[in-house]
């Protein structure tokens, strides 16, 4: 008898360009498709407190942020991502402060112009 598989694909976009592998995820009897356990046979986590992927978000499923036992099925894509290069809530805090620059500069012209 064949052990059941699973074929699903492995999008790596940790180093630049990302990369997409064909990967077939032979289940012994008793084991559930993950997405924990798919990146263990893979060979890219040693477990899900490996240092690799220890920050928060780093997988996902069709790129959607998936936990280490969430399930797969058949045709995911389960996507490794990169760290992010700029924190997102730095660059919105300064686009709202140099909006409100615009806005003092933008008043104190007005009541200048007022005086003259």
């Amino acid at each position: 008898m064949s052990r059941p598989s699973l074929d699903i694909v492995l999008c790596d976009a940790r180093q630049g360009e990302p990369v997409l592998k064909p990967f077939r995820l032979l289940l012994s009897n008793d084991e559930l498709p993950t997405v924990g356990l798919a990146l263990l046979k893979a060979g890219i986590a040693k477990g899900p407190n490996d240092p690799i992927l220890s920050r928060k978000g780093c997988f996902g499923v069709f790129g959607k942020r998936k936990e280490w036992d969430s399930p797969l099925y058949p045709g995911d894509r389960l996507e490794l991502y990169s760290a992010l290069l700029i924190d997102p809530k730095t660059v919105r805090r300064k686009k709202a402060n140099q909006n409100q620059d615009a806005k003092f500069q933008a008043a104190a012209a007005k009541r200048k112009a007022r005086r003259l």
